[in-house]
């Protein structure tokens, strides 16, 4: 009983720490679908935020190319979502993607399909107000295994146009018998 109340209060004390942090809150998440149509990638794992000495931040996500994304739940501190955002540079072999949704800004990547290698994008994030621009470099590691891509259907031949038929006309003559 003694070690649970010790478990307890070291659990409120880290979590009231934390809440007094001012760097931004990011997880790995399993994003919400309020649009209907997002696919969740079989592979996705990212790493806690490193910050450099000069405030910026990189994560490194490890997706498959397998037509689904991989997304990171951002929180600028005080718990509530960037008022605004953006992708500069833009990932060279997929999609970055920002919403904002239930307090949380969410930033998911979906590589091209089949693509296997290196990618990273640069998510701006906007706090509003005075408070500076804050970046965070996505460094990913796309995988392709099992991933296959259908081979396009054949093409389809119009048929051959049909040759213009030619009218060959035949007159005969009226011969009169004498």
């Amino acid at each position: 009983m003694v070690r649970l109340r010790g478990s307890a209060i070291t659990l409120v004390s880290a979590l009231t720490l934390a809440a007094c942090a001012q760097k931004p809150v990011v997880q790995r998440v399993v994003p919400p679908n309020p649009f209907g149509y997002q696919k969740v990638s079989a592979v996705c794992t990212t790493t806690p935020v490193k910050t450099a000495a000069d405030g910026s931040m990189s994560v490194d996500m490890t997706v498959r190319s397998d037509d689904g994304l991989c997304a990171l739940s951002v929180q600028k501190p005080g718990n509530t979502n960037y008022r605004s955002f953006g992708v500069s540079p833009a990932p060279e072999h997929g999609k970055a993607f920002m919403y904002n949704f239930d307090d949380h800004t969410y930033i998911t990547y979906t590589p091209s399909t089949a693509y296997a290698g290196k990618d990273s994008f640069t998510a701006i994030l906007i706090p509003g107000g005075s408070d500076p621009r804050a970046k965070l470099t996505v460094n990913a590691t796309v995988d392709a295994t099992g991933v296959t891509v259908a081979a396009p259907p054949a093409p389809v031949l119009a048929p051959a146009a049909k040759k213009p038929v030619t009218k060959h006309t035949t007159t005969r003559r009226k011969t009169t018998k004498k």
